[in-house]
């Protein structure tokens, strides 16, 4: 049996007649990001429709019950209410990421395990930390920043305020890639063995059953449960995490 690492697959190409921006690829990434998108929006629809005051739907009631963990998941990793504001953008990158990692389910490749995808992520939690640290303590306060505790240190201070993005890229990526290759070992190597096992049966009963990857059944289910829904829920639970203590550091000065 062949396993391919590869990445995402392109679908096909578009040309942009730019140079600098060379061709737009409409990868695999690129379609099940959408298809993630279109999921979460229509999820969002179907639960806020026919909101009422009094006598709630059970639907109804499970948004309001989303809303209250986001708005308690922000405030009380912050302590106040000034970062309220964070709580739309926390809540649909929470989403966004647990949905893009549990999607491999359905035999699709999960949108994270492309870098690109964590990477347009990160860049847009350190812009939202940049323009936070720049509000705190003005636009002088934060090129002071760098050269503190003394000037000699601002080329470290520099590369530790990029090290930023690039950590939260990183650590998603690795752990959700880390996941889906060791599946597909686990997938390839169970279907060695199953030709190995039964192979060895005489005629065409031999070459049928060998042929089957048998063990291929169950016990990747099991494993998935970590890899897939655990791993997939707590990726997205650090990056989240980390994007609201980021910025309310900043904040702080």
């Amino acid at each position: 049996m062949n396993f391919d690492v590869t990445g995402a697959a392109v679908y096909f190409t578009i040309p942009t007649g730019i140079p600098i921006l060379g061709d737009i690829q409409i990868s695999e990434t690129l379609v099940v990001s959408w298809i993630v998108m279109a999921l979460i929006t229509g999820l969002c629809i179907w639960l806020t429709r026919d909101l009422k005051v009094e006598n709630i739907s059970k639907r109804q009631a499970l948004a309001e019950f989303l809303v209250e963990q986001a708005n308690n998941f922000v405030r009380n990793n912050t302590g106040s209410r000034k970062f309220d504001k964070l709580i739309p953008f926390v809540a649909a990158l929470f989403t966004t990421s647990v949905v893009s990692n549990l999607i491999s389910l359905t035999g699709l490749r999960s949108p994270t395990a492309d870098l690109s995808t964590e990477a347009a992520w990160a860049i847009v939690v350190f812009i939202m930390i940049t323009s936070t640290k720049i509000k705190a303590g003005g636009l002088l306060g934060y090129l002071k920043g760098f050269t503190t505790p003394i000037a000699v240190m601002t080329p470290f201070n520099i590369l530790s305020e990029l090290a930023t993005p690039v950590s939260m890229a990183c650590r998603h990526f690795g752990n959700i890639l880390s996941g889906v290759v060791i599946n597909g070992l686990i997938y390839a190597s169970l279907a060695i063995a199953s030709t190995a096992l039964l192979g060895w049966l005489p005629g065409a009963l031999g070459q049928i059953l060998g042929s089957i990857p048998i063990l291929d059944v169950g016990i990747p289910a099991i494993l998935s449960v970590y890899f897939d829904w655990f791993s997939g829920a707590m990726q997205a639970f650090i990056f989240s995490m980390l994007t609201i203590m980021y910025i309310a550091n900043a904040a702080e000065g």
